[in-house]
């Protein structure tokens, strides 16, 4: 099987997806399901407890400070 020629695609560039949680324009909504999800294993991990009524961007912050703590979320 033949494999697609990767000519004819840009040059990779830094990602421009990746935003600072505060300039996030839904930012100040209620976190989601998965965040108090992946929020809830890591704080488990770590021995803290998740405060409740966060919003979506706190717990982003919230979830890259417990991924630090653990060591999850190293290898991407």
């Amino acid at each position: 099987m033949a494999r697609k020629s990767n000519q004819n695609q840009p040059a990779e560039r830094p990602s421009n997806t990746i935003k600072d949680p505060d300039e996030w324009t839904t930012g100040e909504e209620p976190m989601t399901g998965a965040q108090e999800s992946y929020l809830r294993t890591l704080a488990s991990e770590a021995g803290e407890e998740v405060e409740p009524g966060l919003t979506k961007a706190e717990a982003s912050k919230r979830i890259d400070e417990l991924q630090q703590k653990t060591g999850r979320g190293q290898g991407s």
